[in-house]
Formats: C-alpha cells, sequence, structure tokens
C-alpha cells in the first residue's frame, strides 16, 4: 500500500508538472509568485509583470530593516502571504496554481553579512532549500532566482599588454597599506574591464557565499525535476523607492540618506573603486524576459548597465542632483572587508539570451531620484553601521 500511494503522488506531480511545461510552451504562463515581492526590486518586478498581464502573489515577511510598513505598497489585486521564506507550509500553500516563481527573499548587505552569519545563511541559503523542497510537490515551470555580482570578487583584469590577469585578488597588507588597487606580480598597473559570466566566482563575503548558494541551489534544481531555471547576476541596482534608512542597501540609497541629512556621503577607500549601476526598471523587465526566454533557461546571465562609475564621482553627481553639491564625499581611506575594488558588467549574454537593453543611464536617471529623496524621510545609520563594523576589526 506504501508503495501503490507514493506511485500515486509521483504521477500526479508529474502529470501537473506536465501541464504547467505544456503551458509556458503555448506562451500562457501567467501567475507568478513573487518571493521578497515587498522590497524595493520585488515592488518594480510586481508592477512590471502586472502590466503586461501577470497575476501576481507576493510571499513576504515584512521585516523592518528593509520595509518600514510595506503592505501599502502592495497593488490592489495581489495577493500578500505574510511569512518567512523559511516557513515550509506557508510556502506550498504560496505555491498553490502558480506557474512560475521570481525568488527575491534574500538578506543584503556584505558588511552585515561578515557578523550576522547565521542570520545570512538562514534567510538566503536555509530560506532558498526550503522553496525548492516545497516546489517538488508543488511544481512550476520556471524559476528565476536573484544572484549578485558579489560572487564575482574583483572584476575581469588584464595587463598593460592587454592579455587576462587571470584571478585577482587583493592582499590584506596592501590594502591596509592604502594600495588600493590590484597589482601585476612583478607590480605593473591592471586595467579593469567588463566582466562577462566566464569570470571563476571568488567569494569575498559572507553575503557573495550566500548569493552563489542560491543559484547553484536553484539550478541543480532545476536540472534534476525538469524545471525552467535562470539566475540573474544583479550589479549595483539604483531607482526611487530603495530603503534609504538600511545603511547595507545600495550605494546611492546610503549616499542619498546622508545627504538628505546633511552629511556628507562616506566612502571608504579613496573613491576611484568602479561599479555598475543598473536601474531598478531595466532589472524588473529582465525578470520578466527570464521568465518568457526559453533560451534563458539552464542559465546564469549578467544584469548590469554595461558602464563603469568611480563610487566618488557617483557621491558627487548625486549631491549636485540633490542641490547640496556643497556636501563634498567624506573619503575614509580604510576598507571594509569583503570589499572589492572593480567590476562592472558585460551584458552580451542577457543581449543575446533575453533581448535585454537597459533604458535608464545613472547620469539621466538621478534627478528622478533626487525628487524622491526630498519627499521622504531617512534615518542616517551610515556612522552606526561604521561603529558596528569597527568593532568587530572589519574595517582596516
Amino acid at each position: 500500500m506504501a508503495g501503490g500511494t507514493w506511485g500515486s503522488r509521483n504521477l500526479t506531480g508529474h502529470i501537473g508538472f506536465l501541464t504547467k511545461l505544456l503551458t509556458l510552451q503555448l506562451g500562457t504562463m501567467k501567475q507568478i509568485l513573487i518571493t521578497g515581492g515587498c522590497g524595493f526590486i520585488g515592488r518594480y518586478v510586481t508592477e512590471e509583470l502586472l502590466a503586461q498581464g501577470y497575476g501576481v502573489r507576493i510571499l513576504d515577511n515584512l521585516i523592518e530593516q528593509v520595509h518600514g510598513d510595506a503592505t501599502a505598497a502592495v497593488p490592489s489585486g495581489v495577493e500578500l502571504v505574510k511569512a518567512d521564506i523559511r516557513d515550509k507550509a506557508a510556502v506550498t500553500d504560496a505555491l498553490r496554481n502558480i506557474d512560475g516563481v521570481v525568488h527575491l527573499a534574500a538578506e543584503v548587505g556584505v558588511g552585515q553579512s561578515m557578523y550576522e552569519i547565521a542570520r545570512y545563511v538562514g534567510g538566503n541559503d536555509l530560506g532558498t532549500a526550503v522553496l525548492l523542497e516545497a516546489m517538488i510537490d508543488t511544481p512550476v515551470s520556471r524559476i528565476v532566482v536573484a544572484s549578485s555580482m558579489s560572487v564575482y570578487g574583483e572584476g575581469v583584469y588584464r595587463q598593460a599588454d592587454g592579455s587576462s590577469a587571470g584571478a585577482i585578488r587583493r592582499r590584506g597588507a596592501d590594502i591596509k597599506a592604502g594600495r588600493w588597487d590590484p597589482a601585476a606580480a612583478d607590480g605593473s598597473r591592471l586595467v579593469p574591464g567588463p566582466t562577462d559570466e566566464h569570470k571563476p566566482v571568488d567569494l569575498a563575503s559572507i553575503y557573495a557565499l550566500t548569493k552563489y548558494a542560491q543559484e547553484r541551489a536553484v539550478l541543480i534544481f532545476g536540472e534534476a525535476y525538469g524545471v525552467d531555471a535562470v539566475a540573474l547576476r544583479l550589479f549595483n541596482v539604483f531607482g526611487p523607492g530603495q530603503a534609504l534608512s538600511n545603511p547595507y542597501t545600495g550605494v546611492l540609497a546610503n549616499f542619498a540618506s546622508r545627504l538628505l541629512n546633511g552629511q556628507s556621503p562616506m566612502i571608504f577607500e579613496d573613491g576611484r573603486q568602479q561599479r555598475d549601476f543598473v536601474h531598478v526598471r531595466d532589472v524588473a523587465r529582465a525578470f520578466r524576459l527570464a521568465l518568457e526566454q526559453r533560451s534563458a533557461a539552464g542559465h546564469v546571465i549578467n544584469v548590469g548597465s554595461g558602464h563603469a562609475y568611480a563610487i566618488a564621482d557617483v557621491a558627487t553627481m548625486l549631491a549636485k542632483a540633490m542641490g547640496v553639491q556643497h556636501l563634498t564625499p567624506e573619503i575614509m581611506g580604510k576598507a571594509r572587508s569583503g570589499d572589492i575594488r572593480n567590476c562592472f558588467a558585460d551584458i552580451s549574454k542577457a543581449r543575446e539570451l533575453l533581448g535585454f537593453e537597459p533604458q535608464f543611464r545613472l547620469e539621466d536617471s538621478l534627478d528622478e531620484l533626487a525628487d524622491w529623496v526630498r519627499k521622504e524621510q531617512a534615518v542616517d545609520r551610515g556612522a552606526e553601521m561604521r561603529r558596528q563594523l569597527e568593532e568587530r576589526g572589519l574595517v582596516s
């Protein structure tokens, strides 16, 4: 009897999966679960999917550090399941009648991950494991998981003659001495270049470790269970609506919070480190395309702008947009444990597999961001963040 019961359940599951797979192939996948859907990116993904005729259900635990009171942000007609991603019963219930999943639920912050280790591993990796287990008995056609550029560690570097510099990691002694830029073995200068998905990962923080575990778990699960799985490695996401009072959120939100409170942006190292800033609306569109494009299944894909910006320049640009250009960046001359020097995206694969093209460049979007920031209130917790890191020896 036990064997017969298992067989019936297994057959039912396979029939359900095949039905959903056929639905995807016919282009009628319409019901999407967004984990972490009340977060910054999740709200824009919800908006993007609704505009394209999808039905959306959100699972989110609405933690105060990230959301404050985010329930008002849930659009009409969107069901909100308030629950922790590690609650398997709630996750299983949220998966009912769902065709695809956008998995955004995660703890976010390189610095904080270095001392709240159990929180990050539990929320990101255990949470993903619970979701995937629930999907065994409640199958979906496709899952798209948010990974991070942090998995690369340092980006791609070339030597002066244009040849590849290979794997690069800064030495602690050099960082303490204020030698911020990686150098070749002979001490010659290295030139940073666009980082593509072929670059081997180099995990420099607990946050990066958890994001890599998330993406690999999702792709392994997809291969084993015949579920289309896609991992999007997001670069620095910005735009109106980011949590201004969370010091571990995006760089631009941190700068905006400081500027709004009459404080200079705090910048680690010398401010010349380079990052790729991608607008949240472009990111939302990338998630929709990853749900729709069959050629993306099984792939890891960069989502960025394809442009490199020095951090100090970004702070100066934002201060000008906010009309407080007298608040020049505070260059700290210290480094945070887990930080890297340069990483910006090669988005050729996103163009090829998703048909993705960024529409909102940073320099053209700061006025919109500044207009939104002026209407907000923010508690500047930058000094608190710095103190927490310094107390634990994570700033050198």
